[in-house]
């Protein structure tokens, strides 16, 4: 599950983590990791981190964490 290990990464690692993974994943392929983000994978620190410098949501729209929903 590459996604989910690059999705560790981007939440308790930092930008000099990334490029020592041997996949080295782009940017459309960190985009894609916080767009399909299961329930608890990001914090709210890292979430923001990564949005604003992916070019996923622009200052003041950041999108919510994902949440469980019931019913």
């Amino acid at each position: 599950m590459p996604e989910r290990a690059i999705a560790q990464t981007m939440d308790i690692g930092d930008c000099d983590d990334l490029p020592a993974r041997s996949e080295q994943p782009g940017d459309d392929r960190l985009g894609l990791v916080p767009r399909h983000a299961e329930i608890g994978q990001f914090n709210e620190p890292s979430w923001a981190y990564w949005h604003y410098r992916l070019g996923l949501a622009k200052p003041g729209r950041l999108p919510p964490l994902p949440t469980r929903r019931f019913g």
